[in-house]
């Protein structure tokens, strides 16, 4: 009996790589003993959750729990979509989500990129510092502090109603004056909210791009006589191309992640048909509707929402490779 060669050498160069792999942990197992309480976390806030996505497919019942409810199918996916009872409502909340995430892709998206230059072109770094942290400073209130600040901004009966409110009202903005309670307002509000607090902290990533490029390019630039337009379209930009596709592309897979948290703080009988999503939707149906298959529709809802957001991922990713040659994967 003969041995196969080719198949010996690569058991052996196999063999080989394991026990260099090895010989890496054991020397450094203390450094890999640090990612022992993130692993922890993730699964058991990451993974173990989604065990709950099978309530989506079940008849679900408190008291039998998800193993012991009765398997449904499709059947909330089809209530939700088209019985009567509930497709106006979780239709509406598609509209309004999707909307509210277009708002933020096309008006939110580019307001990090814009801080970002903006502090790069600060010479003196104690101010450029003080900027930045004032801008970062909302990103670590809660959206509780965030949006009733807002909230007292707008009120007529607040103190900025002669500064804010009324200057709206002059302008044509909001013929009543309530601008809480105009539901074309609604969007608008809730987009410069998530600005106001997401900006800043949102602009680290592209600041640290565009520190990351090459000074001798801006200097060969300016040899040649370009201006700061110039050194923008030229240098910049194309310096963190890589940057703003990677960050372009997760945007995009999470546009139906409208959190239910704002828009609770925000909207009012008055704003609900622009408001309401599908994060509140599911909120609503599974806590606050008192037959038990409710539950099941709100996974329903959360495990539509994800496999939106999935396939976005993977379009979006697929265009840019196309496109630009730069992906996620």
């Amino acid at each position: 009996m003969t041995l196969n060669k080719p198949l010996l050498k690569n058991n052996d160069a196999f063999l080989e790589s394991g026990q260099k792999y090895l010989s890496v942990f054991i020397r450094d197992w203390r450094l890999y003993c640090l990612l022992i309480p993130m692993l922890i976390w993730y699964l058991l806030f990451v993974y173990k959750p989604m065990g709950g996505l099978l309530v989506a497919f079940k008849d679900y019942k408190p008291d039998e729990g998800i193993l012991g409810s009765d398997f449904a199918g499709f059947f909330n996916f089809t209530q939700l979509m088209f019985n009567d009872t509930f497709k106006r409502e979780f239709w509406g909340a598609f509209r309004n989500t999707f909307m509210i995430s277009l708002y933020g892709l096309i008006f939110a998206f580019p307001v990090p990129i814009i801080l970002a230059i903006l502090f790069s072109e600060i010479i003196h770094e104690p101010y450029r510092k003080l900027t930045q942290t004032i801008t970062y400073l909302p990103y670590f209130l809660s959206e509780v502090t965030i949006t009733g600040l807002a909230l007292m901004l707008l009120k007529e009966s607040s103190i900025s109603t002669g500064v804010l409110a009324r200057a709206m009202l002059d302008l044509g903005f909001t013929p009543d004056g309530k601008i809480l309670e105009t539901a074309r307002y609604f969007r608008p509000l809730f987009c410069i909210t998530g600005i106001w607090k997401e900006a800043g902290y949102s602009s680290i990533v592209f600041f640290a791009a565009i520190m990351g490029v090459s000074p001798t390019l801006y200097e060969a630039l300016r040899v040649d006589g370009g201006n700061k337009i110039q050194e923008l379209r030229y240098v910049t930009l194309p310096g963190i191309s890589i940057t703003l596709t990677i960050m372009l592309i997760m945007r995009i897979g999470n546009m139906f992640s409208v959190g239910y948290e704002r828009v609770i703080l925000l909207y009012n009988n008055s704003t609900y048909a622009t408001g309401d999503v599908l994060s509140t939707l599911a909120y609503r149906l599974a806590l606050f509707v008192g037959t038990q298959s409710n539950t099941g529709m709100g996974s329903a809802i959360d495990m539509f929402n994800s496999v939106i957001g999935f396939f976005l991922v993977i379009g979006a990713n697929y265009i840019s490779r196309r496109v630009t040659s730069t992906s996620l994967w």
